[in-house]
């Protein structure tokens, strides 16, 4: 089975004396999702830039697949959809005329363009709107539809930049529920944000850029262990009050470290181990009718381990 990957080898972009993207490497391989985080100015839309070949780099390669895309660019990016930055569909017209016209572009053949269409819309959660006027849409039906233009090949690997970004709360849970779903139909999908929050609910991995170079690439629990003595942060959110009783039972697992109140239904947990710790007590957790409701890395420990990562710039 071939998995997709994404892969940049020295990759570099200069304009005459700055350095936008300073030798990058990194490779992202398997079906998940990986944060790309950094500072404004950090390097990050150019490096997704560089993946689309909508800038070329200075030195080194981009690669999709293991094919470099700007050497053979129609076969890497058959199997690329993309966002990169806020792109407007005209206004004028429907999702479906709109969608069309991208399908075209991107070569689905005529006969496959409606259900394509169809396919990608009922992703985002927006069939019911096929035929309506894009100009009356919501910031965040617009984006939606953004983002189904992207899944219109049935990409194997997604590029977003920023895909919430001026989005209202409503708009930002639907977007990220739907980024959510993208990992389950074999996808890679890489995602630039600059919201630790959104990262720490949607991600499996995370990589950091600072002035164009790469800091760390790992799991979104490694980093944020790496930064709290080697102790693991999960944020546990449950269907009841989080009382002292609750958190008396809890604090009794096995690896269980600390648990504490954060909210009416949320505590914060630390342990130490790995994946097979974090199983073990998500696992107990359930067996005891605890009445939990979500289990994810904390956004406090990754903010963490950000600010002490990119030190320089903030």
């Amino acid at each position: 089975m071939t998995y997709p990957s994404v892969e940049a080898v020295n990759l570099s972009k200069r304009y005459g004396s700055f350095t936008a993207l300073s030798s990058l490497s990194l490779k992202l391989e398997g079906a998940k999702c990986v944060g790309f985080l950094g500072p404004n100015g950090a390097g990050k839309t150019t490096t997704l830039k560089l993946f689309t070949d909508l800038i070329r780099p200075s030195s080194g390669e981009a690669l999709i697949g293991a094919l470099n895309v700007h050497k053979q660019k129609k076969k890497a990016l058959e199997s690329v959809g993309a966002l990169i930055e806020t792109p407007e569909i005209y206004p004028a017209l429907t999702p479906r005329e709109g969608l069309s016209m991208i399908a075209e572009i991107r070569g689905v053949p005529k006969a496959e363009r409606n259900k394509r269409i169809e396919e990608s819309l009922q992703e985002v959660h927006m069939e019911e709107w096929i035929d309506k006027r894009m100009g009356k849409f919501s910031k965040g039906m617009k984006q939606r539809v953004c983002v189904a233009s992207a899944l219109l090949s049935d990409p194997t690997v997604v590029l977003l930049d920023e895909p919430t970004n001026g989005l209202d709360p409503r708009g930002m849970s639907e977007v990220r529920g739907i980024i959510k779903s993208l990992k389950g139909k074999s996808r890679l999908v890489f995602m630039s944000s600059h919201l630790l929050s959104e990262v720490s609910e949607v991600c499996d991995e995370v990589a950091m850029i600072d002035h164009g170079k790469l800091v760390v690439y790992d799991t979104i629990a490694n980093v944020t262990a790496k930064f709290s003595g080697g102790e693991n942060v999960v944020e546990v959110g449950f269907k009841q009050d989080v009382d002292a009783a609750l958190i008396s039972r809890i604090s009794q697992i096995e690896g269980v470290k600390t648990a504490e109140r954060m909210d009416t239904t949320n505590l914060r947990m630390t342990f130490t181990g790995g994946i097979a710790t974090q199983e073990s007590i998500l696992a107990s957790m359930v067996r005891m009718n605890l009445g939990v409701i979500s289990y994810k890395p904390s956004a406090s420990a990754l903010e963490d381990a950000y600010l002490s990562l990119i030190k320089d710039t903030v």
